[in-house]
């Protein structure tokens, strides 16, 4: 077997300074070739050791024998994500369905099976509390659940499921790439673009010039669609690029709608063979939830408490519209999908005074993270500091590492933030591990971790400017983020994120919460020219618009949620015809305005079909876990937002503690209580205009 350690292959000595200009795409291949072959022989150990079974050389040994191919394999897909190419995407494609194929086989193995089993009736195990018990209880449930104790055509059959289900999940990823990456719109004449803000305008521009085209260039990338909808007065050109939108990956060449059936009916088999009534009991399993119908109810409830306040916020829109257009009701065109934004945010400037736009300039990109990072350190007792002269996989990747507070200075990892769009990136935003460290006899193994992005790029010599939601956005990554390299977990795999799903948003979402506040507010702005702080009516009228058509929003991510559990829990292909019309009737359900018929919003859903997993039957985590950071940060809100003593209990209840407890008793821990589901309500204005409502 060749030794990995004095391979010349950059992916085969993987350090906590990845050679990411040294990788390319001829190394991926042999790499993974080495590292399965290694994981394989190590596994092989436990099932065939003579010795006792212990925890340390069954449990610990079986996570042990999967670490290195963990990080490789997640740094290659990482790479596929942020940097591909032809040739790297066809070296992805090649290994991802071995490594699938490798992972659905481990609980699988009869002999790794059976070293538990044993393991299962020794003293040592009887005997095990805390972490460790909760990790072997896991493991022997995870082991179950993945088809441990089917019988030997049922274990070939999920194999086969698991491995085709990442082959047609990767391809809906690259399908959603392809297909943002096939649109563009042109404008040559300028007066088309009246009302777009000028740094949208400028962005367009250079976009064109990036193509050595004329005029200015629109795509489906966040930056360029979110400004494009929302501003925008000429209506055929928003209705153009909603439609394409809408319709992503739905036509064509990169059609996913196949896929998503595929999909579905994988995972669906899938759960009926492990003995599930469907995937999101299977998936919910261990999760706080703990069933797809348990989830529906908690959607459901939460619909019911906003629908009175959605359908008031519908009507007070429509008569805006109207009065706006100084047209009675039978002249006045209906408002449409492409509209809905655009007049949105005219009603919130007259209602509030208020544009988004305003906040730009107090918001650039060096000011915003240099205040985040003295944020985190007022709370936590860390410090960050920029790491140079290391490779990135992008000239414009930047490097970090987090120091402790405390008297030793432990070094307690690095990550890697890379922000902008580009053409070889997918969109959207996230955070991902390289590699879990964490205590280790008298040391630290420092983590490694990256949050990516697609912000506002630089216009020219101006920095990048950001608009409120995407500062929201960075601090939500950066909470993901932070929840990895806090992490103090002995255990690898119940480190930082390693988390059920409907808890793993809460150190992310709570973070947004400092974003609405103005001591921190002052932290993170800063007009890029004069360096003054908002202006206190500029934060007045933002703070006053907080709330506006927060009924809309919940109902929003409610429908997506809906669309999700039905999908995986009730949708019949005979009987509901296809996955798009199932999803467009139940969206339907929970929009603001009438949909169009070829509505596909399913088709470039990659939280829910771009992995094996994924959100997929958990997309109500959001909301569940921003019930649980509504709730939690009114402690902060009571005892001081900057309060050292409540941040470090958070970071000691929360954020180190990762799987090592269940979800439920980290969180009394650190609240004293169970959670308030009011909580969520009160914040979003949504529980005070129904008690108001009561009282007259």
């Amino acid at each position: 077997m060749p030794d990995s350690s004095s391979s010349d292959n950059p992916l085969l000595r993987i350090t906590r300074n990845i050679p990411f200009d040294e990788i390319q795409a001829e190394h991926v291949e042999p790499a993974i070739e080495v590292l399965l072959s290694e994981a394989r022989a190590a596994l092989a150990q436990i099932s065939e050791q003579e010795a006792k079974p212990s925890f340390e050389n069954t449990l610990l040994a079986l996570e042990a024998a999967t670490e290195k191919l963990e990080i490789v394999s997640t740094l290659v897909g990482h790479l596929e994500s942020v940097a591909t190419s032809p040739a790297l995407r066809e070296a992805y494609n090649k290994v991802d369905p071995l490594i699938s194929e490798f992972y659905s086989s481990i609980p699988l193995n009869e002999g790794l099976w059976k070293a538990l089993k044993d393991f299962e009736k020794t003293s040592g195990a009887a005997n095990l509390s805390g972490a460790k018990k909760r990790f072997f209880q896991k493991t022997m449930d995870e082991f179950r659940r993945h088809g441990a104790e089917l019988d030997s055509a049922g274990k070939e059959r999920l194999s086969a499921i698991n491995v085709e289900l990442s082959r047609v999940t990767t391809l809906f990823g690259q399908h959603v790439l392809d297909a943002t990456n096939a649109f563009e719109l042109l404008i040559e004449d300028e007066s088309r673009l009246a009302g777009l803000p000028d740094d949208a305008r400028e962005a367009a521009r250079q976009s064109a010039a990036s193509k050595d085209k004329p005029g200015w260039r629109f795509t489906l990338q966040a930056p360029s669609f979110i400004p494009a909808m929302t501003y925008l007065e000429d209506r055929s050109i928003r209705e153009q690029i909603y439609r394409a939108q809408s319709t992503l990956a739905s036509v064509g060449e990169f059609d996913n709608r196949e896929l998503v059936a595929q999909i579905l009916s994988l995972r669906g088999e899938k759960a009926t063979l492990l003995g599930f009534e469907n995937f999101a009991d299977l998936v919910l399993h261990e999760r706080m939830a703990r069933t797809g119908k348990d989830a529906q109810r908690f959607c459901s409830e939460l619909k019911d408490k906003a629908i009175v306040g959605f359908m008031r916020e519908n009507l007070e829109l429509e008569e805006f519209y109207r009065k706006h257009l100084n047209k009675d009701d039978a002249d006045a065109a209906p408002l449409e999908a492409w509209d809905l934004a655009y007049w949105a945010e005219k009603q919130r400037q007259s209602e509030h005074d208020f544009d988004e736009e305003q906040l730009r300039p107090y918001f650039p990109l060096p000011t915003v993270i240099q205040g985040m990072f003295e944020l985190v350190q007022r709370l936590y007792g860390i410090r960050l500091e920029e790491v140079k002269g290391q490779p990135g996989w992008d000239e414009g990747v930047l490097l970090y590492q987090i120091i402790d507070g405390d008297e030793a200075s432990t070094n307690l990892g690095s990550f890697y933030v890379d922000l902008f769009p580009r053409e070889n990136k997918r969109g959207g935003a996230w955070m991902n591990a390289f590699i879990t460290g964490g205590p280790k006899e008298n040391s630290f193994e420092p983590h490694v971790g990256l949050i990516c992005g697609n912000l506002t790029p630089p216009v020219g010599e101006r920095p990048a400017l950001l608009c409120h939601r995407d500062v929201e956005t960075l601090f939500h990554e950066f909470g993901h983020l932070l929840h990895h390299l806090l992490s103090r977990s002995e255990i690898r795999s119940q480190a930082g994120t390693n988390v059920v799903w409907d808890f793993v948003e809460l150190p992310s979402q709570i973070m947004e919460n400092w974003c609405w506040n103005r001591e921190s507010l002052d932290l993170v702005s800063a007009h890029f020219e004069s360096g003054e702080k908002i202006p206190d009516d500029l934060f007045e009228r933002m703070i006053g618009a907080r709330n506006f058509r927060s009924a809309y929003a919940m109902m929003r991510q409610l429908g997506f949620s809906m669309v999700d559990l039905a999908l995986h829990m009730d949708y019949e292909p005979g009987r509901d015809g296809s996955v798009s019309e199932f999803a467009l009737a139940l969206t339907r359900e929970f929009s603001a305005v009438p949909l169009p018929d070829d509505y596909s919003m399913i088709t470039s859903f990659g939280h829910l079909f771009g992995s094996s997993v994924g959100y997929g039957a958990g997309y109500y985590s959001y909301k569940w876990a921003e019930v649980l950071d509504a709730d939690a940060f009114t402690r902060f809100e009571k005892e001081g937002v900057f309060n050292r003593s409540v941040g470090e209990s958070f970071r000691r209840e929360i954020l180190e503690r990762g799987d090592s407890e269940d979800a439920l008793v980290l969180f009394r821990n650190f609240m004293g209580r169970d959670p308030n589901p009011d909580a969520i309500l009160i914040r979003s204005g949504l529980l005070k205009i129904e008690l108001g409502e009561e009282s007259e």
